[in-house]
């Protein structure tokens, strides 16, 4: 299994060094525009492979993509991340160009790999780079609501008192903080509902401090967040790598799904080592279902915005 990830910044290099410590992978590539950037990260990760105990052979490539050439999964991170006070939307002038022109360099080396698009405003990123490279939609997937689900269940379990592992929970809709719809009324501890242990009042906090976690770190740390955001992508390029099939809630292409046509958004996702093995439609009550429409809108009108760049 070879993976390449494009962006060598802090998700990217974060991305690299979960995937590698994971030892799934026989190869992980690194690219940056930026000289020696991933060149250095990729030497720097290697010298902690006796000390982590891992084989995963990383090297870093400055913008030549015939390196990644034959890779199974590529990981796009690349862009400018947010800074304080802005929104994933206003990051789309710049990011659009930077996630067109990687998505058909990857494609140029790598004609039958599966893209994890992590780039921001992320369920346009993932709609764009279905437009460009005309890939089938089981082989684009977006990040995101694999990240504001651990958010959510971080949420949760400090609401509960409780270790996270003892929590499950998802989060479904637009990776944007007003456009996630994290599903409360599912969420479990250990197959058992929270709101049998939490008040109504102590579950809408827990949404709305799951729909601002990207905002929140963003303010305390100057700029977007990388553990996490890395941690999910690996734990998704494992899912594939290693045929799992396990579920997780990412951006895909929907065509009827949900009743939505022709936008990407958050939804559940079985996926295996073709990527998107199967969309999973759960049965949503009547405010969920009007939350999802109201996002998907919203999507719809960041979309919109690709035509005047």
């Amino acid at each position: 299994m070879k993976v390449t990830v494009v962006g060598a910044g802090a998700v990217g290099a974060s991305s690299a060094e979960y995937i590698a410590i994971k030892n799934f992978a026989s190869e992980v590539v690194l690219v940056d525009i930026k000289e020696n950037l991933a060149e250095g990260k990729a030497m720097d990760l290697m010298q902690t492979a006796t000390l982590n105990g891992f084989d995963t052979k990383i090297t870093g490539s400055t913008n030549d993509y015939s390196k990644t050439a034959n890779s199974d999964v590529a990981v796009i991170t690349s862009g400018i991340p947010r800074k304080p006070g802005m929104t994933r939307e206003e990051l789309i002038g710049i990011n659009a160009g930077i996630v067109s022109s990687v998505s058909e360099n990857i494609i140029k080396y790598s004609p039958n790999v599966i893209l994890i698009i992590v780039s921001n405003p992320m369920d346009t990123m993932t709609y764009l780079a279905h437009k460009v490279t005309g890939l089938p939609k089981n082989r684009i997937i977006g990040m995101g609501g694999a990240l504001d689900s651990a958010r959510f269940k971080y949420r949760l379990s400090q609401a509960l008192e409780c270790p996270a592992s003892d929590v499950n929970g998802i989060v479904i809709g637009g990776h944007s903080d007003k456009g996630m719809l994290p599903l409360v009324r599912l969420a479990t501890r250990n197959s058992v509902r929270v709101s049998e242990f939490l008040s109504n009042e102590k579950m809408n906090e827990v949404m709305q401090e799951t729909k601002v976690g990207g905002a929140t770190l963003t303010n305390m740390l100057g700029t977007s967040a990388w553990y996490a955001p890395g941690a999910a992508v690996s734990s998704l390029v494992q899912a594939i790598a290693c045929d799992q099939h396990k579920m997780f809630p990412c951006s895909a292409l929907l065509e009827g799904e949900y009743g939505l046509n022709d936008l990407c958004i958050g939804v559940p996702l079985i996926l295996g080592k073709s990527g998107i093995h199967k969309i999973v439609e759960i049965d949503l009550n009547q405010e969920e279902k009007d939350k999802l429409a109201e996002s998907a809108k919203s999507v719809k009108a960041t979309n919109s915005l690709l035509n005047k760049i």
